[in-house]
């Protein structure tokens, strides 16, 4: 017999905190879920601090709901409700100016050592290019890829929450910059060079010397493939990038309702015209399914982005629902490719999309 929320909740009533509270007390329970035999949920705690510390608890409650009978796969993801406290003493930034007029260059040029570059894009913000970024890097490492990701939307970093990561990187000479690591993948965003508190006020040129210094004196070491985090829309940071690297194509990604497909169109151009080709559609938040009674609804529509790749005879990559725990994953610093539930299952799909395509 299979168990259910009520006997999952009871269990989890009893793995006590070291407050001598328990997680359904302070209601530390997020999206639960129970899929025939499967179990999901999340534990979100009050502060990235104090989730740091509750490590042993989360691997608790993993080992008592999968001791319930009818159970046989857990996934537990733990997670944070605000971001993480700065440190008491924030490493001296490096001696490095990021930001001003790029420098001249003969033509189009890659980072040594990187094997493939693909931009992905999306003609409007809010479709989850950047959640689809980071998970599909993840996904990649994980496969056994060398995985590089450029968080390149300047006025939006996201992927340092996203990937967990704040530690700023590090300039031996004030000319190379050392990227981090994360999660098996090498990363490097504008958001770790700066205050993440301060809005960034830049014109074009200082867009496009920045995402010169993060492509040309970041040490990526050896990559199979650096995956660029585009900002969304058809300005600097693309017709730059498009221009001035050595791309081997770019992936759009879309919701399926028209408005976003109308401006996804529009990306799609813009890549044709600058002669760069499309290496494929992916379609993002395309179902819903209700955790509690399993009812599916297309909340932004049905098939729009598989039309679209059909009408301009570009590959169609994949389809991906709207998910909470991707959103809590991400929020929290672990993509969910990074665990092993059943979205993660779908990146890893997708990852392998890449690799048999030749992409990856």
């Amino acid at each position: 017999m299979p168990a259910d929320r009520d006997s999952i909740l009871a269990t989890l009533a009893r793995i006590t905190l070291p407050n001598g509270s328990n997680l359904v007390e302070k209601d530390m329970i997020r999206a639960l879920t129970v899929d025939g035999d499967k179990v999901r949920f999340v534990i979100e705690a009050e502060s990235a601090e104090v989730a740091a510390q509750m490590e042993p608890v989360r691997r608790a409650a993993e080992t008592a709901v999968q001791a319930l009978e009818g159970v046989s796969g857990v996934s537990v993801i733990l997670t944070a409700h605000g971001p993480s406290a700065p440190p008491a003493q924030s490493p001296a930034p490096p001696s490095l100016k990021i930001g001003g007029h790029p420098k001249p260059q003969a033509g189009p040029t890659k980072p040594a050592g990187v094997d493939r570059i693909i931009a992905v894009g999306s003609g409007k913000g809010g479709v989850g290019k950047s959640t689809v970024s980071s998970n599909l890097a993840v996904a990649l490492a994980r496969e056994g890829r060398r995985v590089g990701l450029l968080d390149a939307d300047i006025y939006g970093p996201s992927q340092p929450r996203m990937m967990g990561v704040s530690k700023r990187p590090g300039s031996p000479d004030g000319k190379t910059i050392i990227p981090l690591q994360a999660h098996g993948v090498t990363m490097m965003s504008i958001g770790l060079m700066m205050d993440p508190n301060k809005a960034i006020v830049w014109r074009g040129p200082m867009l496009m010397g920045a995402l010169q210094q993060m492509l040309g004196q970041v040490q990526w070491g050896e990559l199979d493939i650096l995956i660029v985090d585009l900002p969304p829309g058809t300005g600097d940071v693309q017709l730059t990038l498009c221009q001035k690297t050595q791309l081997t194509g770019a992936i759009v990604v879309s919701t399926p309702q028209d408005v976003a497909l109308i401006d996804a169109r529009k990306a799609i151009d813009m890549f044709n015209t600058l002669h760069t080709p499309i290496l494929g559609l992916i379609e993002n938040m395309s179902t819903f399914h209700c955790p509690n009674c399993g009812h599916e609804a297309h909340i932004f529509g049905e098939g729009g982005v598989r039309k679209e790749a059909e009408a301009i005879g570009a590959p169609f990559l994949g389809s991906l629902p709207i998910d909470l725990d991707t959103r809590l994953a991400g929020d929290g610093g672990t993509p969910i490719a990074a665990t092993d539930s059943p979205m993660a299952e779908a990146y890893r799909q997708l990852a392998r999309r890449f690799i048999e395509g030749g992409m990856a």
